[in-house]
């Protein structure tokens, strides 16, 4: 999934991003309420994580913008202040969630999660198409009860297909919502990746899950 994160504070900014990338997660970073604003409506994000402190446009701002302008983006605001008028404002500009600082790496990616699978509207916990098993916030991948190893990388692509269950799924679409804005979109190594998870999730077992559209895609389904 592609997250944006939208925070002034430079090291609690890439705190974030490392953790979250840890987790395979694709993440873009803005500074300032203006970038963030550009970048939201320019890339398509899974999540955006937004303070409410923020130069040029305070984060309050920048969420009612989106939401005016019809962004269903999921919106996890951060918060130094404690408050419940302040936590009432984020919610009634349209976020879906907030957090006050401190807080727990931990918290955050739970709390990321829950935003990932309402907004899929998946059931809280794992997802399972046929015998495999994936489980997002255990970072855990099983089929016919073995466990799966997989990459960063792979996990966060083999989600997104599961996220999207029974349809067909573009190479664009992978590559929007599984790198960041840095990466060569000329480069072939989409079909590597698939080819690699392929191999882990389909070649021990009867029934393929993994299919190949081709000209159009990939689809994560039980039947061709």
């Amino acid at each position: 999934m592609r997250i944006l994160i939208i925070e002034d504070e430079v090291n609690l900014s890439n705190a974030i991003k490392t953790g979250l990338t840890e987790a395979g997660f694709a993440v873009d970073q803005a500074f300032d309420g203006e970038e963030g604003m550009f970048l939201a409506e320019s890339e398509p994000y899974d999540t955006i994580i937004l303070d409410i402190m923020l130069p040029k446009i305070d984060g309050l701002t920048v969420c009612r913008r989106l939401r005016d302008k019809s962004a269903i983006t999921p919106l996890l605001m951060l918060t130094a202040k404690e408050r419940l008028e302040d936590k009432v404002a984020g919610l009634d500009a349209g976020a879906d969630d907030y957090l006050t600082k401190p807080f727990e790496f931990a918290e955050l990616r739970s709390r990321i999660h829950a935003l990932l699978r309402r907004s899929h509207n998946q059931p809280k916990g794992a997802i399972t198409i046929a015998d495999l098993v994936i489980d997002p916030p255990k970072h855990e991948v099983t089929r016919d009860g073995k466990t799966i190893s997989l990459t960063a990388k792979e996990f966060a692509i083999l989600e997104y297909l599961a996220l999207h269950t029974n349809e067909v799924v573009t190479r664009t679409q992978i590559l929007e919502h599984t790198w960041d804005y840095n990466f060569d979109s000329m480069s072939n190594i989409i079909d590597v990746f698939i080819a690699s998870l392929r191999k882990k999730v389909d070649q021990k077992s009867a029934i393929k899950l993994l299919h190949t559209v081709r000209g159009v895609g990939f689809s994560l389904r039980e039947k061709t």
